[in-house]
Order: C-alpha cells, then structure tokens, then sequence
C-alpha cells in the first residue's frame, strides 16, 4: 500500500519523498521522463538550501560536488558584497549545477527506501474521502492516500485539479545551451563585457571544461511552442544580432530555452492533492531563487503531511503548508519581476538601477535583499510571541555538538538551556535536548522538524499549551 505519490522526479518531488520517508510513510514518485534531463537550468543553492541539507546530514556530499562563492550581486546583478554579520554558518554560494543535485537528491531518496519509477506519465487522477487514484499512460492505475504535485510549470496535477494559475504570460524569452566556442577565451570575455553594459541577460562563460561554455542570449521573441529546443543556428543568429559575432559556436551538448512568464497557483491544496515547487509557481530565473524555493516548500511540506499520514497531525496542520508557502512565493514573485525591471536596457529602469546601486551601499539595505533573496530572512506568521516565534535558526554551537546535527532525523527538538522543562507524551515526535549555547540566547526554544520555532521561553504550562499546534496530542 502506497501513503503518498509524488508526481514529479525533479528536486522538489525529490526532497519531498526523503523527507516523508524519515517519519516511514511509503512513498512513490512518478517521473514522466525515462531518463535524467542533461538541461543545467539551475547553477547553485543558496543560504536556505544549504542549512536545509545539513539539517538532513546531506550537506558534506553536496560540498564535494560544488564550488563555494562569495554572497553579493545577487539582486538585479547589482555586484555587492556580503553584508556584516549575515545570519546564517553557511555565508556563501553554492556552485553546482542542477544534474548534479538531481543525481544526489535522488540518491538519498533512494537510500531512504523511496520508489521512483521513471517513464511514467499521469494523465488522469480522480480521490474520495479514502484517497487518490491516479492513471497513467498505457492504461495502469496508482492508488495512493495522497497525492503531491512536483511536475513543474506545465503541470498536469494542476490542470486536471482546476487550480487557477493567474499571472503573466511570457513576453521575453531567452535561449540557452552548452557548447564549444571557436574563439579564444578572452576574446570572448571582451565582448561580452561590452554587451552586458546595456543588454544584462546576456552571458558566454566558460564552464571549467575545455572549450565548453554557458551561452545566455535573449530570443528575437517567444516561440510558438516553448517545448520545443532551439537550434544551433538559431542561436547563432541570435548571438549575431546582440553581439555582433556567434563566437565561432558548435557541438551543443544541449540547448533549452526560458520565458519570464511569472504566475502562481491560486490554492496549493485540493482535497487530497497538493502543488509544491513549479507546480504552484513560477517566475524568470534572476536571482537563481527557482530551485530553492521549491527544495523550500518540499522542506515544509514534509513532516506535515507525514503527520497527516501517520495520524497525529493536529487541526489545520495540513493547510499550514499553503498559508505559510503561499506568501514566500508571492514574495519571490515580486522581487523577480522588480530585478527583471532592473535589468531591462530602458533609461527609466536603468535610472532606478542606478539609484537601487547607491542604496545598497547601505548595510541594512544590503542585508534586506541579500534575505530576500537566500531565504533566510523568512518568517511565518505564527502569532503573537518571543521575536524568534516563526523564523529559522541559524547553526549555532552548542556545548555538545551543533544545533543542526540535533535536526537529522527531522524530529520535533526542545532544546532546553534551564534542564527544567520536559515534553511528556511527544517523546516520539519531539527530542529534549538539556544543553547551552553562547549564541542563543533564550532559556529554551521548540523547534518544528523544518527548522523554524514554534516557540521560546522558560514557561513549562506555555510550552505544554504549544506543543499541541504543532505534534498533536499528548500520547499518555
């Protein structure tokens, strides 16, 4: 018997799947495609997403594959550096392209006893107060208690639930590939550095492999259908146009094209059927926000829905995935389409570039983009409480060890610095930790399996009054 199919082998449905496997539920993700794609659509994971895969022990496998940049440039390509004392242990850029994590997400689905069976397209569903039932191409059907869709932009989960996906369609699109160049390096760098002055979605950089680079350039206009790669000779025209030269390009190893289209699902939940990542929203890649936030949402989801499923979710715990998710989205939403505006070569926008350029000499300002943009400034609205009710921890040291180490298992922690306060009845879904930090500096947090506090103080009946919002009832 299947708990939940995810739909969608990408790193979202990925995420998602390993983390409901930590709380046992059973698992099967259906990929459409037989085969991984070879398309690098996302180059790096930022703060969020790193403190995210150490608190599940994956960071280390996810550092022997990628390259660590400095934070800074990232709103707009406005080049900054990082702010003072940015919140977070892990102050950088991670360099890695998304075949990569792709590879290693579904490694560690599979290590957690995920099922993935790949060639499988949905293309019908219907559910009952018992659970979802989807079909698939060639006729086999999947029952399931539910059902998430991971299954991107185009998603059929969506469509065939009828969720709204208002928005704007795309007006600018932009090819993309990887392929060997006929010119010498800095012959190229040259060139681009003169474009880029006034036309900011281009770029021709090397890729570390011998003659292959990363080619960037805008479309004359969108494609009659976007599922459709562009050719060599498309893209060499293109290169011609905005730059004067083609670069001498040849032998693709793969060629992909991208829109601005920036829409989000009107509701993230249908019954027994759920949006996470691209499913439920979209928008241009500036910022490289678009893998994140989906790995983000899995992250949320998770233990939730695992709840659900193993009977101890309280009330409304379910639905807290779409009021705490909807809002980071539309957030993300928003600053893409101000960094698309920023970009644009129009004497309006770039006024306002020039001027957003001075105002983030300003730490503050600085730092309240750099958030924005790497995530860790999020912060759910869970009422009235200590100022930390609501956001995520950073890493902190701890006499014993490390806050995230404590996370691993995706359990529910009561760090405790008083050795005073107990969590009877949630022993198996919350971990009492008597120990100290320097750097935190409250008698005892409870925090949710995703990181962020559910609550702060010293106040036994007030933490035993919390604790069934967020692990149900006390099992005595």
């Amino acid at each position: 018997m299947i708990d939940v199919i995810v739909a969608g082998g990408g790193p979202t449905g990925l995420m998602l799947a390993a983390e409901l496997r930590l709380h046992d539920v059973r698992v099967l993700v259906l990929e459409r495609d037989a085969e991984p794609t070879t398309v690098v659509r996302s180059l790096g994971l930022h703060a969020r997403s790193i403190e995210v895969m150490d608190q599940r022990d994956l960071l280390e496998r996810f550092l022997e594959h990628g390259t660590r940049y400095p934070v800074g440039g990232f709103f707009a390509g406005i080049t900054t550096p990082a702010p003072e004392r940015l919140d977070t242990a892990h102050g950088y850029v991670l360099g890695i392209p998304q075949t990569t994590t792709d590879r290693l997400l579904a490694e560690h689905a599979v290590e957690a006893g995920v099922g993935i069976r790949r060639g499988c397209e949905l293309i019908g569903l219907s559910q009952d107060e018992d659970g979802v039932t989807v079909d698939l191409a060639g006729g086999t059907r999947v029952t399931a208690q539910y059902l998430v869709g991971c299954d991107g932009g185009r998603s059929t989960v969506r469509k065939l639930l009828g969720i709204g996906f208002p928005g704007e369609p795309t007006r600018v699109e932009t090819l993309l590939g990887e392929m060997e160049v006929g010119v010498p390096a800095d012959e190229v760098a040259a060139v681009v550095a003169e474009v880029r002055r006034t036309r900011r979605w281009f770029g021709v950089g090397p890729l570390g492999d011998e003659g292959v680079f990363r080619v960037v350039v805008p479309a004359e206009r969108p494609a009659p259908d976007r599922t459709v790669a562009p050719t060599l000779d498309q893209v060499r025209e293109r290169l011609r146009a905005v730059a004067g030269t083609d670069f001498g390009v040849h032998s693709p190893r793969w060629l992909s094209r991208f829109g601005d289209a920036t829409r989000q699902a009107e509701r993230y939940r249908s019954g027994r059927v759920l949006l996470a990542g691209d499913a439920a929203h979209i928008h241009p890649p500036v910022g490289g926000q678009g893998l994140n936030l989906g790995l983000q949402d899995a992250f949320n989801l998770g233990w939730k829905l695992a709840a659900q499923v193993n009977g101890w979710a309280p009330d409304g715990l379910l639905d807290s995935y779409e009021a705490e998710r909807h809002p980071v989205a539309a957030a993300v939403l928003d600053d893409t389409r101000a960094q698309a505006h920023l970009m644009s070569p129009e004497p309006g926008p770039q006024a306002v570039r020039r001027l957003l350029t001075e105002l983030m000499d300003f730490d503050e300002v600085n730092r309240y983009l750099t958030e924005k943009i790497t995530a860790i400034g999020v912060h759910y609205d869970l009422g009235e409480g200590h100022e930390l009710l609501g956001r995520r921890l950073r890493d902190v040291p701890l006499k014993n060890g490390r806050l995230y180490e404590l996370l691993h298992r995706g359990r529910g922690l009561l760090l405790d610095r008083t050795g005073e306060l107990t969590v009877p009845g949630w022993e198996d879904r919350v971990d009492h930790v008597v120990d100290t930090s320097e750097e935190l500096d409250v008698p005892a947090v409870l925090v949710r399996p995703d990181g962020h506090v559910a609550w702060a103080g010293d106040d036994r009946s007030d933490l035993l009054a919390h604790l069934p919002r967020w692990f149900g009832t006390a099992r005595h």
